[in-house]
């Protein structure tokens, strides 16, 4: 057996963890909406339409805001189509992913269903083809008590009180040529802080998320941060990052040391952001909205043969990424690279929540479940609250095609409000389990609590409708107290969590 060791110190504090890093997105994309969260008829249906085996499973995963509506889709998007009695919603042609799309969900179902999931609303705007009129607009519907136009709409339709949106994002990867009405970095920074400015003026207490690139591999990575927070840096108040991992070669270490360049990517965000704020001479930080991440590769041909067979179609099974073991082992890095990073990433959402490359799948009037990645969040969102420790690993290494001294030990740890203390970590070693020694000898006396662990011996195994419980979380092998110092058996290919109360 392999050794590892972790020291941890209460006063080694990176940061609080906003719990708004354990968010999730819907997009009106494939089955995320309909046959999703939103299926009138299916058997658990609520009055809403609501399907209920959905929002139990949703519920449980803690999520905590939900980014909505888009996504590539908010590019096209006429919010206005999405209020009013559905019989009188206007059906479009969804131009991203080439579907069409009926309204039948819209704004005031969304708000009733992020209310019921316990989550807070986190809307998108559309500055691909729309700008600063229809963000005011949609800012003074959804916020303002009322005696205005747009106000007094949205009680005639239903809703006294107002919506109460905090959190806003100001289009959705404008950089991208993909992106209806794509623009340069100049053109999005101008129209992001004119349409930001006006939804202030609305409402000041909204927060606004300025979109940054699509991926660290965009040629205007860096450039594209750049300009966009010289035009719009004293109106927004967080830029967005979004990264999506695959292993299409079946290079199972290579695919497990990709949040080597998730930290990275971070990190070189932050320095952008600090370099226009000292340019400007601004006491004003701006922080991390990490509001698309996961892993997404497995549909890629299906989704190519469904859009050529199918074009115009409605909620198409488009991006329905089935999870096996090591993607899980792979998302619980992510999660711990965010908690490692809790001091500038204040808002983080894994894309997408049902169906759509999410932790949840359903069948249209049948059952749903939770895929392998489901539990790691699960876990990080229910102990990973508090504050982000640094945590000193020290661990064998080993290289792979595009990393070298990757640690086989990727370990992340929270220390409680309540003084608790959870290790989240996972063992990246395909062959070898580790002895994992814990110095916690900073936090006096504590009792050991339990060790959950997520470990299957073949690293493509998957849960289906059939068999959900393949690929589940179960009791570790835990460990012992030996003069200040905790030692736990950490399985080859495992995720773990080792929580800890204070006596």
């Amino acid at each position: 057996m392999k050794k590892a060791s972790v020291i941890l110190d209460k006063d080694y504090v990176i940061g609080d963890i906003d719990p708004r890093i354990y968010g999730s997105f819907v997009e009106h994309l494939g089955r995320c909406v309909y046959g999703g969260i939103y299926e009138p008829g299916h058997q658990t249906a609520d009055e809403n339409g609501f399907r209920g085996d959905v929002m139990e499973l949703v519920r449980d995963l803690g999520i905590t805001v939900v980014r909505y509506p888009g996504g590539n889709f908010v590019s096209g998007f006429n919010w206005e189509d999405s209020i009013g009695p559905k019989d009188s919603r206007p059906a479009r042609l969804d131009l991203a992913w080439f579907t069409t799309e009926t309204n039948e969900f819209g704004l005031h179902e969304y708000i009733s269903w992020c209310r019921k999931a316990n989550a807070k609303p986190m809307y998108s705007i559309n500055l691909g083809t729309r700008g600063v009129d229809a963000a005011r607009n949609i800012v003074e519907y959804a916020n303002h008590r009322g005696g205005s136009y747009w106000s007094d709409l949205r009680r005639k339709n239903g809703a006294d009180e107002p919506f109460d949106i905090k959190l806003w994002c100001l289009g959705n990867e404008m950089d991208g040529p993909w992106q209806i009405a794509h623009k340069t970095a100049w053109e999005y920074g101008r129209i992001a802080n004119e349409a930001g400015k006006v939804m202030k003026w609305v409402d000041p207490s909204v927060e606004l998320v300025v979109c940054g690139s699509s991926h660290s591999q965009m040629p205007t990575f860096g450039d594209w941060e750049l300009q966009v927070l010289e035009e719009c840096y004293d109106t927004v108040d967080y830029i967005s990052l979004h990264r999506y991992y695959g292993n299409p070669t079946n290079d199972t270490p290579g695919f497990l040391a990709r949040t080597m360049d998730m930290d990275e990517f971070i990190k070189t965000v932050v320095a952008i952001c600090d370099s226009v704020k000292g340019k400007k001479h601004s006491r004003k930080k701006i922080n991390l909205s990490f509001d698309e991440w996961n892993v997404w590769y497995h549909s890629h041909e299906q989704d190519r043969e469904i859009t050529k067979r199918s074009k115009w179609g409605r909620a198409l099974p488009l991006l329905e990424d089935v999870y096996n073991f090591e993607d899980a082992l792979l998302v619980g890095s992510m999660l711990m690279t965010l908690i490692r990073n809790a001091d500038r990433v204040k808002i983080a959402c894994m894309a997408q929540l049902v169906n759509v490359i999410a932790p949840i799948m359903t069948q249209n009037g049948g059952a749903a479940w939770a895929q392998t990645i489901y539990y790691p969040f699960m876990h990080a969102s229910r102990y990973g609250r508090g504050k982000a420790l640094n945590a000193l690993v020290s661990s064998p290494k080993y290289d792979c095609t595009d990393y070298t001294d990757v640690p086989y030990i990727d370990a992340a740890a929270v220390l409680g409000d309540d003084g608790s203390l959870t290790l989240f970590c996972v063992n990246r070693d395909m062959n070898d389990d580790y002895s994992l020694e814990l110095d916690l000898r900073s936090f006096g006396e504590l009792s050991f609590d339990e060790h959950i662990i997520i470990h299957h011996d073949d690293v493509k195994a998957v849960n289906t409708a059939e068999n959900p419980n393949n690929v589940v979380p179960a009791m570790g092998p835990g460990g012992y107290f030996e003069s200040g110092r905790f030692i736990a058996k950490v399985p080859a290919l495992s995720w773990n969590v080792l929580r800890f109360s204070k006596e």
